[in-house]
């Protein structure tokens, strides 16, 4: 059983800043990509950043900047450093881990940007 903790969500400021946090727990082996995706209500869930086993990043453009992805192999997390953060960036984020045969994807935690 493979499972997925989030946190780090919350309520904040616009220009302010948050840290989401994800541990993998269970019998998960080869991990290869962890990342995180984001779904605001109405809209389709879209890749924020995803950072490979050899430690390549991705970002989607409107993140580029502002966002930092990092992780830890030997702990099994994935932690997203979201600085100047905006309304647009309200949603709820999921964790999401890819091993060989499988994707894993976490419950999700709401992040909301607003004054």
């Amino acid at each position: 059983q493979v499972q997925l903790v989030e946190s780090g969500g919350g309520l904040v400021q616009p220009g302010g800043s948050l840290r989401l946090s994800c541990a993998a727990s269970g019998s998960i082996f080869n991990i290869r990509t962890m990342g995180w995706y984001r779904q605001a209500p109405g809209k389709q869930r879209e890749l924020v950043a995803g950072i490979s086993n050899f430690g390549s990043t991705n970002y989607a453009d409107s993140v580029k900047g502002r966002f930092t992805i990092s992780r830890d192999n030997a702990k099994n997390t994935v932690d997203l450093q979201m600085n100047s953060l905006k309304p647009e960036d309200t949603a709820v984020y999921f964790c999401n881990v890819v091993v060989t045969t499988a994707i894993y994807w976490g419950q999700g935690t709401q992040v909301t940007v607003s004054s």
